[in-house]
This record gives C-alpha cells, structure tokens and sequence, in this order.
C-alpha cells in the first residue's frame, strides 16, 4: 500500500513540475493556482508539498538540474572517449534543454538552490575538456574555461537562436545540432587545414 502512495505521489509531483515549467515559461508571474490547474491536481495538492510558490520555483530547477546532471551522466564523460562523450553530452543536454528551457535558466541564477549543480556540471565539462586536450582535440594551449563557455554559447544559441534567413529552416535533431557544435568548438568555422 505504501508503494501505491508513494508512486502516487511521486506521479503528482512530477506532473506539477512539468505543469510549472509549461505554465511558468509562457507565463513567469503564474500563481500556484494556475500551476495546479494545469497539473489537473487541487490546489491544496500543490500547497501541501510547496510552502510558497518560490518554494515551488527551487524544486522546479533542481528537479531539471538533476536531469541535466543524469544527461550528462549518460554520456560517460569520465570513461568515454572524449570526441564521443563531448558530442553525447551536448546531444543530450540539447534534449533536456528543450524540455527544461525556464527551470534551467532559473538554475544559472547564482544562490539559487540549483547554482551548485550547475557549478558542478560546468567542472566536469572544463574536465572533459581536459580530456579532449590530451588527446589533441584541442590546442595544448587552450583555455578550458573559455572553451566550456564558448560551448555553453554556442549550446545556448542552439536552443533559443533563431534563424533569420527566408528559408526559415526546421530545427535539427539533438545528434545533428551536437555534431555542428561540436565541429565548431573544435575546428571553428574557418577552412580546414
């Protein structure tokens, strides 16, 4: 029985983060009601497990924190070879970018709940970056701080970049869009030599 409950419960606080996170990135001043409206749950559901609706705001960016955390776990970026661990991670943080785009910004936001994780997950991205630069992938002189940020950008510009030809072009997979940033990061956009 107390498998059910927890299930139960664990179906409805999953289903009011994703509710806030759709709710919440088209309207960013939406009141705790409007969120359980929109997890077809009562509103005292939200209110019992969320004390305030900054409260929920926390839980919403650690909960996507965590995710970008497990997709970049699934690239193996300590084992992997890093060529492949680098395009996976970044295929898989396009995904969860896709899916998390106003919980994630919340968690850049330094003293948020969730700036530690995001700290963390930018040391293991400057580590696989140190990887790749002993492997040759980059230049022995490169700045892997710069590189991670120059990543971060170019991951950034890939999820809410617009294009602004006339063939307004239809948004490419996640393996696709990791292979162009990827290639970019590591041979830039100059002629090959």
């Amino acid at each position: 029985m107390s498998r059910t409950l927890r299930a139960d419960a664990e179906r409805s606080m999953r289903s009011i983060l994703e509710a806030a996170e759709r709710v919440l990135s088209v309207q960013p001043n939406a009141s705790l009601e409007q969120i359980a409206e929109a997890a077809g749950v009562a509103r005292t559901t939200v209110h019992r497990r969320f004390a305030n609706r900054q409260a929920l705001v926390d839980a919403l960016a650690l909960a996507a924190a965590a995710q970008l955390r497990d997709a970049v776990d699934a690239a193996r970026p300590d084992t992997a070879p890093p060529l492949v661990a680098l395009h996976q991670a970044t295929a898989n943080v396009l995904r969860t970018k896709r899916h998390w785009r106003f919980a994630l910004e919340l968690a850049d936001t330094p003293g948020s709940a969730a700036f530690a994780h995001q700290r963390a997950l930018a040391q293991r991205c400057v580590d696989l970056l140190g990887r790749a630069r002993d492997q040759g992938l980059l230049r022995p002189d490169a700045d892997l701080e710069w590189t991670r940020r120059v990543l971060y950008a170019l991951i950034g510009e890939s999820t809410h970049g617009h294009t602004f030809s006339d063939a307004q072009e239809s948004q490419p997979d996640p393996d696709t869009l990791a292979g162009r940033i990827i290639d970019t990061l590591i041979h830039g956009a100059g002629p090959r030599r």
